[in-house]
């Protein structure tokens, strides 16, 4: 088969995954694969979907899903080059959050569902001209029309280029994308777009497709459990509860105002269940539904509450009663799979506030649609081991799945990975000592890597407590993200470090966090890698009940809920370092969990992992040679 492939030739194990793709999306089949950095997965995933859709089924469309809008740009760039070097059409479109696609000022500044009623609120008062010039006569106008056949002749365009064209248009960049969308080939978009029933739903009634259309690719697809998980997860605080209250009020409704209150006291009641020990504790869905039921019947008062919240809404961009109705509405769902909580919090400033929780422990509950209904499913990602693990998580049909790992690609001479066993970043080993013992092995390393570093950390907060010792002694600039930083002020901090590759500079980072994942600093660009400690999620209740979950479901709790998921965080670290088979450099592990069985079985054997106290000797031969 002549893929419809963007470079000149193509490895070896490129061609077999490349194969793999096509027969499976042939077949109408499901496929997990783990294929390591630099194996080219953008490219030889995309090239064969394209490849049948454009020559074997056109009715088709193939969704590109990433988590990063870093991924966008390398798919439509991907898709630019397969449209230049066949001279084929291809339709493409770009889609981010309707928010992020929005030309009208002041718009970034809302929070996502202010958004979604502010543009309800501008259009149907004939406000937005980017939506009035659309139609005309409820037909699209010559304007729309024009723009339309302007960017299907230039696609594959990335967002911002199509934002750039609608904006001088005056048209309304998503509601342009998604007439596009009927006719494209390839949709890049988030998670979202899929894994939320709702906005599936709204998205497909628009581009006119259905489930069996979509040939579905999970970029990353580690992260879709999480994702999952996070989208059926509904939450309720005191706070919200009493806004909710006074906006009653202020509408006339005195008696739901009171009904409101009520529910806060309940809240305040259940929270005596929690002992001065601890902040949290299991809860049963009766007791809160019976406690509701008390002051009258709980399907009608959500009921109520959703009709006011809608009035709410007509006149404001954000309704607090709507939150209260949701999660209501929510809350009497399935145990099965689920963990009720309730939590005492504190705010910024101190103050005590109360929130129940519903959250899910089963993502493939919300992934069993694709599974019996797509085309064809694909999750990829460099770290998508155990691909068992991910194969029961995701409820995937065990007849039609088809399970691939490559090998990392690159020469092995050129990567060092080394376990230092001498500190660790357990709870009960934490203190003034370690942290400075971990900043000096940390600046000892850093100074003997000849360019830039990352350091990343199990948290901020251990962040902070190595860097208190780490910055008076290390010698070379030393960088920090900050979770508060936005992805413009992220993006200018990378550059800042990538400028320093010949003297070296140190970026400290947190694995799980912006810099972890999605980012590409190939040749010069990074010399080393430090993953201090491990990790892990917080033993709280919520982990406690994944592991409870895991193990009556699959018999490996500790396993899935716990130890892959930190080793997974600590294998997307690690892979920042290097991106192409002409990179040089090498990789710390610094925990003596390390070397434990448990932890150190998750390693694969070509990572040749070498375990050194004093790595220094071992780190300057390396980049001496």
């Amino acid at each position: 088969m002549d893929f419809l492939f963007p470079h000149e030739e193509y490895r070896k194990i490129q061609g077999a995954f490349m194969h793999q793709v096509y027969n499976v999306i042939k077949n109408k089949g499901q496929l997990l694969v783990h294929a390591p950095t630099g194996t080219g997965k953008t490219s030889s995933v995309l090239s064969p979907a394209l490849t049948y859709v454009l020559k074997e089924n056109k009715s088709k469309v193939i969704f590109f899903l990433t988590s990063r809008s870093t991924q966008h740009l390398i798919a439509v760039e991907t898709l630019k080059k397969i449209k230049e070097k066949f001279n084929t059409s291809i339709v493409v479109v770009d889609l981010i959050s309707k928010k992020n696609m929005c030309n009208q000022p002041g718009v970034l500044e809302l929070k996502q569902g202010e958004f979604i009623e502010y543009c309800k609120e501008v259009r149907e008062n004939g406000n937005c001209q980017y939506y009035s010039k659309l139609k005309q006569k409820g037909k699209p106008s010559l304007e729309a029309l024009n723009t339309l056949k302007k960017l299907k002749e230039q696609s594959p365009m990335h967002v911002e280029e199509v934002n750039q064209i609608n904006f001088n248009a005056e048209l309304c960049s998503y509601e342009l994308a998604t007439i596009l969308g009927k006719e494209a080939h390839v949709i890049i978009a988030d998670y979202n777009y899929i894994l939320s029933p709702h906005i599936r739903s709204s998205l497909f009634k628009r581009i006119e497709k259905s489930l069996s259309d979509c040939i579905i690719i999970f970029d990353e697809g580690h992260n879709v459990p999480i994702r999952a998980r996070d989208l059926m997860t509904n939450n309720l605080n005191s706070m919200i509860v009493e806004g909710a209250a006074k906006e009653t009020k202020t509408l006339g409704y005195n008696e739901m105002a009171r009904d409101l209150m009520a529910i806060k006291e309940i809240l305040e009641k259940l929270i005596k269940k929690i002992p001065l020990t601890k902040n949290e504790v299991l809860i049963t869905k009766e007791e809160f539904y019976k406690a509701v039921e008390e002051i009258g019947n709980f399907e009608e008062m959500a009921n109520n509450f959703t009709f006011v919240g809608e009035q709410i809404l007509e006149k404001q961009k954000r309704s607090f009663t709507q939150s209260v109705a949701n999660f209501m509405h929510a809350w009497i769902g399935p145990d099965n799979g689920f963990a009720r909580i309730i939590t005492r919090n504190f705010g910024k400033s101190g103050k005590p506030y109360i929130t129940l929780s519903y959250r899910c422990l089963d993502p493939s509950l919300i992934v069993k649609d694709l599974v019996q209904e797509s085309h064809s499913l694909i999750f990829m990602s460099g770290t998508l081991t155990p691909l068992e693990m991910y194969s029961d998580l995701l409820g995937v049909d065990q007849e039609k799945i088809i399970q691939i790992e490559y090998q990392n690609p690159f020469p092995q001479e050129n990567r060092l990975n080394i376990v230092v066993p001498e500190t660790s970043t357990k709870y009960t080993q934490r203190n003034s000592l370690m942290y400075e013992n971990i900043a000096k092995k940390c600046s000892e390393i850093t100074e003997a890597i000849p360019g830039n570093s990352i350091i990343f950390f199990p948290s901020y907060y251990v962040l902070n407590e190595v860097n208190k010792y780490f910055q008076k002694i290390c010698s070379k600039t030393i960088f920090i993200e900050d979770s508060e930083l936005n992805k413009e002020q992220r993006g200018d901090m990378l550059e800042r470090f990538k400028k320093y590759k010949t003297e070296g500079a140190i970026l400290l980072g947190v694995a799980g966090g912006s810099f972890a994942e999605g980012i590409d600093l190939p040749g010069d660009l990074l010399k080393g890698v430090i993953v201090v400690g491990l990790p892990l999620a917080k033993p709280d209740l919520e982990t406690q009940e994944l592991i409870n979950y895991y193990d009556k479901r699959f018999g490996k709790g500790w396993d899935y809920g716990y130890t892959i998921p930190a080793l997974i965080k600590t294998m997307q670290s690690a892979g920042r370092c290097i991106r192409s088979e002409n990179d040089r450099g090498i990789v710390v592990f610094m925990d003596e969990r390390y070397v434990w069985q448990n932890y150190k079985k998750c390693f694969s054997p070509d990572m040749n992992i070498k375990i050194e106290k004093n790595p220094v000797p071992m780190i300057k031969e390396f980049f001496n040679k």
